[in-house]
C-alpha cells in the first residue's frame, strides 16, 4: 500500500509541474486527472454471519459509519478509543468509514454465510443427498437436487421449522418432475339438511256469551287461541289461529281448537368452486356474503360497522414435489343463525353457524379425496302443561301441549388435484355455437338488409 501511495503522489506532482510550464508558455492547460487508485487498495475486515472481529487503528476515534448495519454493525469498545468491534449480521459486503484526529480510514467489510446451521442439519441427516441452503435476511432458498418427493418435502419441513420467519422457496429439482408451478383444485361441497317437527296441543273455550252463564277458555300458551273482546250484548270471540282442527257448539256455545302439526323437510345444497393456485401460494374462494355487524367505540359511543363474511368458504395451499401434490385444506361452511343472535346498539346480529375442517394430504395428479362425517344432530322438546289439571287422568291431555323440532345436517368435501399444463395453439378447442343462430354476410355492399325491389320501389316514389 505504501508503494501505490508513492506513485500517487508523484503522478500529482508531475501533473501540477506539467500545467505550470504550460500556463507560463501562454497555452490552456488541459484538465488536471489525478491518478485512480485500485479497488483493492482499500483495506478489507472479512468474518463470518455470527462472528465478531476488532478493528485497531493508529489514532483516537472520534466517529464510525457503516453503510449497512444489516449486514455488519460496528460498535466502539468502552474503555479503547483506537478500538471497534465489528459484528456479521448476515451475507454481504459494506463500507466501514472511521474518523479521528483530522484522519479518516475506509474499510471494506465482507461478511460470508458460511455454514449455516440449516445446512449443517440437511448435511448430517441427507449426506447423499446434493442440496445447499442459502439464508438472506427474510428467506430460505433451497437449491440442488433431490433423490425422491420424501426428501424434497422433509428438507422443507426442516427449514421451516428452523427459520419460521423466513420465507421458503423451495427450488429443488427431482429426476423426471413435473415442469408445471401451478395446481387446479377441483372441489364439490354438497350439504344434505334434515328436518322433523311434531307438534300437538288442545285449546277449549266458550263463546262470546258464554256456556250456561259460564265464560272460559284454557290454553298452554304455547299455541295461538281464542280472544274474547266486549263484555255482554256486544262480546265477540276472537279466533287468531284456528290451528289444524276447529269444532264448536252451537247449542252448548262450546268450542275446541286442536293443533296437530307433523311436518318433513329436506334441504340439498352444492357448491363447485375451481380453484387455481401457484406453488406454494394460498389460494382461497368464498360464495356467500358479508353480514353488516355494529361496533361501539369505547366511551364515545360512537357505532362503526364491520363486516362478517359467511357462506362456503375454501383455502388451500399446494406444494408440487415432482408428480406428488402435497394439498393443506382448509374448507368451511357458516350460515346465519337469527334464534341465537345479539342486540347491539338496537341492531339485530344474527350469530354464525360454522362447520371448519383443516387437514394436510398428499395425492397424485388426478386423485381424490373425500372430507365426510361433519354431521350435525340437534333436537329440541318443549312440554307446556296447566297447573293441576293436566294432572288429572284421561282429561289431563287436554290441558298439554307438547312441541318436537329435530334437525339433523351432514356435510361432505371432495377435492381433486391437476397439474395445470398449457395448451398449445392447435389444442385449444372451439367455442359451443348455436346453427343459423347469426344473419348470414351480405352477399353484395352496401346491404341495408332490404329487398332489391324494395329499394327500387321507394327511390321511385
Amino acid at each position: 500500500m505504501t508503494n501505490r501511495l508513492r506513485f500517487a503522489r508523484t503522478g500529482l506532482l508531475a501533473a501540477v509541474i506539467a500545467c505550470a510550464v504550460t500556463v507560463l508558455q501562454g497555452q490552456t492547460p488541459p484538465p488536471v486527472q489525478l491518478p485512480a487508485v485500485a479497488q483493492d487498495a482499500m483495506p478489507r475486515v472479512t468474518l463470518t454471519v455470527g462472528r465478531s472481529k476488532v478493528v485497531t487503528t493508529d489514532f483516537d476515534i472520534t466517529q464510525v459509519s457503516i453503510t449497512n448495519p444489516l449486514v455488519a454493525d460496528v460498535t466502539v469498545i468502552e474503555g479503547s478509543s483506537r478500538e471497534v468491534l465489528v459484528d456479521g449480521k448476515s451475507a454481504g459486503t459494506v463500507s466501514l468509514i472511521i474518523w479521528g484526529d483530522g484522519k479518516r480510514i475506509q474499510y471494506d467489510v465482507v461478511v460470508d454465510a458460511g455454514v449455516s446451521g440449516l445446512q449443517r442439519l440437511i448435511q448430517t441427516l441427507f449426506p447423499d443427498e446434493d442440496i445447499t441452503s442459502s439464508e438472506t435476511v427474510d428467506a430460505v432458498i433451497l437449491t440442488g437436487h433431490a433423490s425422491s418427493n420424501a426428501v424434497m418435502l422433509r428438507v422443507g419441513e426442516l427449514a421451516e421449522a428452523m427459520l419460521p420467519k423466513a420465507k421458503l422457496i423451495n427450488l429443488l429439482q427431482l429426476p423426471g418432475g413435473n415442469s408445471s408451478q401451478q395446481v387446479l383444485l377441483q372441489v364439490r361441497i354438497a350439504e344434505v339438511n334434515r328436518k322433523a317437527v311434531t307438534e300437538l296441543g288442545v285449546s277449549i273455550f266458550t263463546g262470546a256469551g258464554g256456556s250456561q252463564g259460564v265464560i272460559g277458555r284454557s290454553t298452554t300458551q304455547q299455541f295461538s287461541s281464542t280472544t274474547q273482546t266486549g263484555v255482554g250484548a256486544g262480546a265477540q270471540t276472537v279466533l287468531s289461529d284456528l290451528l289444524n282442527i276447529f269444532l264448536f257448539s252451537s247449542q252448548l256455545d262450546i268450542g275446541v281448537v286442536i293443533r296437530a302439526l307433523e311436518s318433513k323437510g329436506n334441504l340439498q345444497s352444492l357448491a363447485e368452486p375451481n380453484l387455481i393456485a401457484y406453488n406454494g401460494q394460498t389460494a382461497s374462494f368464498l360464495a356467500g356474503g358479508e353480514l353488516p355487524v355494529p361496533m361501539v367505540q369505547g366511551n364515545s359511543g360512537q357505532v362503526t360497522i364491520e363486516y362478517k363474511e359467511f357462506g362456503v368458504r375454501l383455502e388451500f395451499r399446494p406444494i408440487i414435489a415432482g408428480d406428488m401434490i402435497r394439498l393443506k385444506v382448509k374448507p368451511e361452511v357458516s350460515s346465519l343463525d337469527f334464534a341465537n343472535g345479539v342486540t347491539v346498539a338496537g341492531f339485530r346480529v344474527p350469530a354464525l353457524l360454522v362447520r371448519r375442517a383443516e387437514t394436510d394430504v398428499e395425492l397424485r395428479d388426478g386423485q381424490s379425496f373425500a372430507i365426510a362425517g361433519l354431521l350435525n344432530n340437534s333436537a329440541q322438546d318443549t312440554n307446556d302443561s296447566v297447573p293441576f289439571l293436566s294432572s288429572i287422568p284421561i282429561i289431563g291431555y287436554l290441558f298439554k301441549s307438547k312441541a318436537t323440532n329435530q334437525e339433523r345436517t351432514e356435510l361432505m368435501v371432495l377435492v381433486t388435484p391437476h397439474l395445470v399444463r398449457a395448451l398449445n395453439p392447435d389444442e385449444v378447442p372451439a367455442l359451443p355455437t348455436i346453427p343459423n343462430k347469426f344473419l348470414p354476410p351480405c352477399p353484395k355492399p352496401p346491404c341495408d338488409g332490404l329487398p332489391e325491389k324494395n329499394k327500387k320501389g321507394s327511390g321511385g316514389r
